[in-house]
């Protein structure tokens, strides 16, 4: 398209949108009119956000930041996967289309340039899922194809810690961790705040998660902390032919990382691997969610090999409704009280917030009403103790 075309084409989108603008008094519109113009709208950011992305390559970063009212990051990031645009087919037809947001394609593009070719699985997951689970998906996809270039000493180079006092004269944290130190950290932590959680329960005190993580974390830098994890704190996967080649490097269909978190480098899994317990996990056999549980409480070796996720990727597990992989809680498909069984193939993952949603839709159903009459407790067995207590009884 010549350029006098492609002026007068934005010309009149611009005007006709003005238009739009002029008219429209959203409290006059009801749910599902609005519904529908916010996503008409959104179309219409999207698919001019390919027309500045196209040309971000071609102007200096502030000038850039600049025109389009941005931060200096958000402009370099645009210029960036402008460059990408150029060798990946895929996702500058879907950015053109307007079928994803800025956003979504920044964080695709980074991918890409670590492992060409990623983009099209990429453009699926953002079409599926929401945005913090194709951010999570696109930097897991990065650091693997990265692993072998340096990934421990990048990692380590990358650790800080800073702090601050905020508005309120709140003290501010911020550490940044390599994954096998960090994950440790942060089990501890949480285990340190579900026994805060149960006492404050018990003390008829209700307080959301994230306070007694804040507690938690103060407990465990002043050394008072008490709650132990009862699970491993880090779980490493490691590929055996990573092992049998030295730890040297991780090929193409090999993995090692730890699982929910990313990839760890092969020198730091061997590393721990000298104080750990050594488990294998053989993924070709009957399906550990085809089995019932074991009582109440599942064996921790169960529980671990459940929570690394599906074979063969290993990607751990997340909140079925939202993607969240911040504590995810085994929740029954089919409520117990509906005479869901207790059982593996009956449970789904899910994060707090998506938990208390699911019960509360459950409850209005009508699904946590017993379908069936209360279970009888089966009578006392009489022994001659009994009898002799009922003898003596005045």
């Amino acid at each position: 398209m010549d350029i006098e075309r492609l002026l007068a084409h934005l010309e009149v989108a611009i005007e006709e949108t003005e238009k739009a603008n002029s008219g429209l008094e959203p409290e006059l519109i009801n749910e599902p009119d609005s519904k529908t113009c916010t996503e008409l709208y959104a179309k219409l950011n999207r698919l001019s956000a390919f027309g500045v992305t196209a040309f971000a390559h071609k102007h200096d970063a502030a000038d850039l930041a600049r025109v389009t009212g941005t931060s200096m990051g958000k402009a370099k990031d645009m210029a960036a996967t402008s460059e990408v645009l150029g060798s990946s087919g895929p996702l500058d037809a879907a950015l053109r289309r307007g079928e994803v947001s800025l956003d979504q394609a920044t964080e695709i593009a980074k991918a890409e340039v670590s492992a060409p070719g990623s983009a099209k699985e990429l453009l699926k997951v953002a079409k599926k899922e929401s945005f913090h689970v194709l951010k999570d998906e696109a930097r897991r996809t990065k650091l693997e194809a990265e692993q072998h270039r340096g990934l421990a000493e990048r990692q380590r180079e990358a650790k800080t810690a800073s702090h601050r006092t905020g508005e309120l004269g709140m003290a501010q944290i911020h550490l940044a961790f390599q994954p096998h130190i960090g994950t440790p950290i942060m089990a501890k932590a949480e285990a340190e705040a579900e026994r805060l959680a149960r006492a404050a329960r018990k003390a008829g005190v209700k307080e959301d998660f994230d306070k007694h993580l804040a507690d938690a974390y103060a407990n465990l830098l002043l050394g008072s902390g008490k709650g132990r994890a009862k699970r491993p704190e880090l779980v490493v996967l490691v590929s055996h032919e990573v092992a049998t080649r030295g730890w040297t490097d991780v090929k193409k269909g090999e993995m090692c990382k730890i699982p929910g978190v990313g990839p760890v480098a092969p020198e730091i899994a061997k590393e721990i691997g000298r104080d750990a317990f050594l488990n294998g996990v053989f993924f070709d056999g009957k399906d550990l969610r085809h089995f019932k549980r074991w009582g109440r409480s599942t064996p921790v070796e169960i529980s671990v090999a459940l929570e690394l996720g599906k074979a063969p990727d290993f990607k751990g597990v997340r909140c079925v409704d939202c993607g969240n992989r911040f504590r995810p809680q085994f929740d029954h498909i089919e409520p117990v009280a509906a005479q869901g069984p207790t059982a593996h193939f009956n449970f789904d993952p899910r994060c707090d917030p998506c938990h208390k949603a699911k019960t509360a839709r459950d409850r209005r159903a009508g699904k946590l009403k017993p379908k069936g009459p209360p279970k009888q407790r089966p009578k006392a067995k009489r022994t001659r103790r009994t009898e002799k207590s009922k003898a003596q009884a005045p």
